[in-house]
């Protein structure tokens, strides 16, 4: 069988719909039935909602430092976690009886909890910069008077919280800079007086004491060698006096060995002199000194010679004059006292010079480690400065926040008594409930008319048959087919008013919850 293909005209659209009415009107009734009982027997759901809006430090930033994080989003966000933590929303719980209700005697406190969490609502509204301007807070509830008061107890509730945060921060932070400046200060005066005493133990050898120690190693260089001239001179005067009274006292019987001998004596003595200024001056490997060294060691082993198998007699200490000058003994005498002052300062003066000498060759020494601990210093110093400065504006943000001069949460937009619920939404409800009863009659009829093999028109059954159509016949109606179709048209002005009238009554309910 050929499928005949059905074209959709609003004369049959209306032909249909009068004729399956029923099936329109039924749906729709029954929708409508349903959606005033919705209306009626829903919850009604309230919604309070408060603005709060940051507001910066009264005092600029340029005169006062900020030290409390400024990142605004991730305060707000633990002020949150805090105000929706469980122990503030169970004290929420008790001081405004929610959940009081007989159908709320079963209902575990942890219950009660979750829900009061999904009820709150805490968004951001993002300003110009990356932190946020202002956020509001809404709570949904069913009794209209507790919503609002709620509402307003979370408002107050952040901006305590938040001045808490920021007191206690600045207050923890100048704490810290507090114990790390005491920390520092200690450090500081141990550091302080390790270069005290460094300097006053080594005092005289320090680097800036470095061309005074050079200029002192000099002159104690030049006195030593004009100490070691005059020891020699006074050391020949005296071997002149020795000789002169050897000359005018010495028996007859003195070999002259022993004044030979004597003499080479004194010889050796200012040969040794000679070295010790020669050393002083130049290294060991200096020709003179060497030369020097070769003498002493050559006139030491002559002497040795000539002292070995002779002995002296006892008598030739008692040998000289009685009748010995008393002014030749003065002089003798004064000479031998200017020579030991000479060689007493010429000792001296030696120490001196080793003292110098060792102080000039550790001067490199002492600069590295009195610049190691003038480095620690400076930088104990620096740190030190540094974290007082910051302990300062510490202890100005603390007054500053004390006197609520710093960044604060100011309510914007107070919470009101809600007049109107925000659940269920009567406007979505009608057009929902409208369309569903509609849709679900149309739909039905739809389906019928699809599967409906009937034929509608004539046109219809010359497609099918391929053979045109002479004449059409009007149905003829029997008075008993006349009565049930008056029968049937009450009918179906009784059910479209019916439907009219539910329709008024969810709409009326709507109004009357609403």
């Amino acid at each position: 069988m050929t499928e005949i293909p059905k074209k959709i005209k609003p004369e049959i659209i209306v032909e249909i719909i009068l004729k399956r009415h029923w099936i329109i009107i039924i749906p729709f009734c029954v929708s409508m039935i349903i959606g005033t009982v919705l209306v009626v027997t829903l919850p009604r759901v309230y919604e309070a909602k408060t603005v709060i809006l940051v507001q910066p430090q009264k005092v600029p930033s340029n005169i006062v430092q900020d030290i409390v994080s400024s990142d605004l989003n991730a305060r707000i966000s633990t002020l949150s976690q805090q105000i929706l933590s469980r122990s503030n929303l169970e004290k929420i719980i008790e001081d405004f009886q929610l959940y009081s209700g007989p159908k709320y005697k079963k209902m575990f406190l942890e219950k009660k909890v979750e829900d009061l969490q999904t009820r709150i609502s805490v968004k951001v509204t993002q300003g110009g910069g990356r932190n946020a301007d202002s956020f509001s807070i809404s709570f949904r509830g069913t009794d209209p008077e507790k919503v609002m008061q709620v509402t307003s107890s979370l408002a107050s509730s952040f901006i305590d919280e938040n001045l808490k945060i920021r007191e206690s921060q600045a207050i923890g932070t100048n704490t810290f800079l507090e114990d790390e400046l005491e920390t520092m200060r200690i450090r500081l005066m141990e550091t302080e007086q390790k270069l005290k005493d460094y300097r006053e133990t080594n005092m005289g050898g320090l680097p800036e004491q470095l061309n005074s120690n050079l200029s002192i190693l000099s002159n104690l260089n030049e006195r030593l060698t004009a100490l070691q001239t005059d020891i020699i001179d006074v050391r020949s005067r005296l071997s002149n006096l020795k000789n002169s009274d050897f000359e005018t006292n010495r028996p007859t019987s003195m070999p002259v060995q022993n004044i030979v001998r004597d003499q080479e004596a004194d010889s050796l003595e200012q040969l040794k002199e000679q070295l010790k200024v020669f050393q002083n001056r130049y290294t060991e490997n200096h020709p003179d000194v060497i030369r020097i060294k070769k003498r002493i060691t050559d006139l030491e082993e002559q002497i040795k010679k000539d002292s070995k198998g002779r002995t002296v007699s006892s008598n030739l200490s008692t040998s000289r004059s009685p009748q010995l000058n008393v002014s030749f003994v003065q002089q003798r005498q004064n000479l031998k006292n200017e020579l030991a002052r000479l060689e007493l300062e010429r000792n001296d003066i030696t120490n001196q010079i080793g003292d110098y000498k060792k102080r000039v060759e550790d001067t490199p020494k002492r600069e590295q480690e009195l610049q190691s601990l003038q480095r620690d210093y400076d930088n104990i110093n620096e740190t030190y400065n540094s974290l007082l400065g910051r302990q300062l504006e510490a202890q100005i943000a603390v007054n500053m926040e004390k006197k609520q001069k710093g960044e604060q949460f100011r309510i914007l937009d107070p919470a009101r008594l809600p007049q109107s619920p925000v659940s269920p939404n009567m406007k979505m409800m009608l057009i929902i409930f409208t369309f569903a009863g509609l849709g679900l009659g149309g739909g039905i009829i739809f389906l019928i008319e699809f599967f409906d093999t009937s034929f509608k028109d004539p046109e219809e059954i010359e497609m099918f048959l391929n053979l045109p159509v002479l004449a059409t016949l009007p149905t003829v109606a029997s008075d008993s087919e006349k009565r049930i179709n008056k029968k049937k048209m009450v009918l179906g002005i009784t059910g479209l008013c019916f439907s009219l009238l539910f329709f008024i009554l969810f709409i009326g309910s709507m109004a009357v919850m609403g």
